[in-house]
């Protein structure tokens, strides 16, 4: 508890850990729908269960927002830059 307010201080949430055992088959298929959406397996069940749970809205209005499918980028991109009159190859020969 803090000890200025009297309420509990509040800690980072983390990530609940759960075993879930599945019939082979079935994660097999799992695992072939979560790499054709290029998810792992557990992104994929995350997925399906955020939106079994929409649908029979009940899904906690303070869920986190699951990341985008993918990899992250390595680094930031810069956006592209518009492309204006003098873009072109610098210096080369002019195609007229």
């Amino acid at each position: 508890m803090s000890e200025e307010s009297g309420t509990p201080a509040r800690r980072p949430r983390q990530r609940k850990q759960v075993l879930l055992r599945l019939d082979p088959a079935v994660h097999d298929a799992l695992a072939r729908w979560a790499g054709d959406e290029l998810r792992s397996v557990n992104a994929q069940i995350e997925f399906l269960l955020r939106r079994a749970l929409g649908e029979a809205d009940r899904l906690p209005k303070d869920a986190a927002a699951m990341r985008r499918p993918g990899r992250p980028p390595k680094r930031p991109q810069p956006p592209p830059e518009e492309a204006g009159p003098s873009d072109g190859p610098a210096g080369g020969p002019s195609e007229d």
